[in-house]
């Protein structure tokens, strides 16, 4: 059984190392070692349930070989072996017509190093790995909550904090947008894969057949351009089933000029928090229309998901605050966007839900492609109660978007939610950064029909809390 420590256990070592300075190479490190075990023990069960599966990696280099043996190789010998042999073979294994997840192991080691200088130190990090049993359920769902706490340290870990966006977040969102088996899926600014999961999950419960599995398999699709993120993402997609994950791309999909996206690139869903407050390589831009070209990243992002959809395709999007007030090219893009699209709704996070990576406003915008919106409703989500912002040991919890998902399919302005036109927006000359005009505080507080309303409204939400516990007990 894995302990919780687990992850300090093997960082605590990795700091004794000359080899590897700071949080980012620790991780690192980290992640391609538990890449090989999470594929050796999966390619394991497929051999046992396959006698003439051809495993990606070369008996001499596979996990069980050289590794799981906790006698085996240490001290200089090991440190040979991986940085003269392991790493030099994976990065160069031969294309294979029998297993094609040799050019994912190809690919995760391209760009992979080992930091570790000392072996005896690398032969303790690798027995504390082999504690895990990716083929035994409890291990594999503790992992994933430890998978969990691994991408969070991400956020201490310099620009890296922006891999990760927090999961109650993506549960929402996908939950929201309802992605369904048959649907294809994309993430277009990954990252370490946390909607492409949800996803995975969320569609799985209508998985039946083994062709359906081979349908879900080939329906998820992302692109990373970082290398850390983009291998955090592959060994995520293993450790969910998805067998071999050649649709999660390491590339910039903005570098890609949106004219040459045809119908054989239009997607069902998109789910996605793409970068936002930094800027895109000199001449990205040049790949989008004169009239939306900026350096800002999500700006491009959301003119090339407009781009991606289907008509009546869906998506859920976080975006800045800035985007919803800025002007210029921003002002083109909403304009853009309101008029081929049905913005429908926009959840108005509070600040901190990304903290301590940033403490910018953030918010969810849910749409579909081939309509044009007439009223846009706004939800401004609160705070917990007695909670005055989020913190690392305060997170956002999944509990709390009950109050949302109560709401959402019947709808009615309360001191939460409230309902925008579109020739109000356009009167704002497409501004979006509308206040909640039905704070309780700024109302009188002996309006008897606001507080029963809001009285409904929590019990509704409590109903379903309810109703959720007692399906999972």
């Amino acid at each position: 059984m894995i302990s919780s420590g687990l992850i300090k256990a093997i960082q605590d070592i990795m700091r004794q190392d000359d080899g590897v300075d700071g949080d980012a190479q620790r991780l690192s490190q980290l992640v391609w070692m538990i890449f090989l075990k999470v594929l050796d023990d999966n390619e394991q069960e497929l051999e046992l349930l396959n006698p003439q599966y051809t495993p990606a990696v070369p008996v001499e280099f596979q996990w069980r070989t050289w590794a799981a043996n906790e006698e085996g190789l240490t001290g200089d010998s090991l440190l040979v072996f991986v940085n003269n042999k392991l790493f030099p073979a994976l990065k160069d294994l031969a294309p294979s017509n029998t297993n094609l997840r040799n050019q994912i192991v190809r690919g995760v080691f391209e760009d992979s190093h080992n930091y570790m200088k000392n072996g005896t130190l690398l032969r303790q990090v690798v027995n504390k790995i082999n504690t895990i049993d990716f083929n035994k359920q409890g291990d594999r769902h503790t992992f994933n909550d430890i998978y969990e706490t691994l991408l969070r340290s991400l956020q201490s870990a310099g620009n890296a904090g922006e891999y990760y966006t927090p999961r109650p977040v993506t549960q929402f969102i996908t939950d929201m947008v309802d992605p369904q088996f048959g649907e294809t899926v994309i993430d277009p600014a990954c990252g370490t894969g946390g909607f492409l999961t949800s996803a995975i999950e969320h569609i799985r419960r209508n998985v039946k057949t083994p062709e359906d599995e081979r349908i879900l398999q080939d329906s998820i699709r992302g692109v990373e351009k970082k290398q850390l993120p983009h291998l955090l993402c592959t060994t995520n997609m293993i450790l969910h089933g998805i067998e071999v994950p050649l649709h999660v791309r390491r590339d910039n999909t903005l570098r890609r000029p949106l004219k040459d996206y045809g119908p054989q690139d239009r997607v069902d869903v998109v789910l996605t928090n793409p970068p936002f407050g930094g800027t895109e390589e000199p001449g990205i831009e040049s790949n989008f229309p004169q009239s939306f070209r900026t350096r800002e990243t999500a700006d491009l992002f959301l003119v090339l998901i407009m781009k991606l959809l289907k008509d009546g395709g869906r998506a859920g999007v976080v975006l800045p605050d800035g985007f919803l007030a800025g002007e210029g090219v921003k002002t083109r893009i909403k304009e853009q966007l309101l008029e081929n699209c049905n913005l429908h709704t926009i959840v108005r996070l509070p600040r901190n839900v990304f903290s301590p990576y940033t403490d910018i406003p953030t918010n969810l915008l849910f749409f579909e492609k081939g309509k044009q919106t007439k009223d846009i409703w706004y939800f401004e989500h609160p705070y917990p109660e007695g909670q005055k912002s989020y913190s690392k040991t305060r997170p956002i919890r999944h509990s709390e978007f009950e109050l949302e998902k109560a709401w959402w399919d019947n709808r009615t302005e309360n001191s939460f939610a409230w309902k925008v036109s579109l020739q109000e927006v356009k009167e704002k000359n497409y501004n979006l950064d509308f206040k909640n005009p039905n704070k309780i505080e700024e109302k009188s507080i002996d309006n008897p029909g606001e507080i029963i309303d809001q009285l409904i409204l929590n019990i509704k939400a409590a109903e379903k809390i309810s109703q959720k516990l007692k399906s999972e007990l």
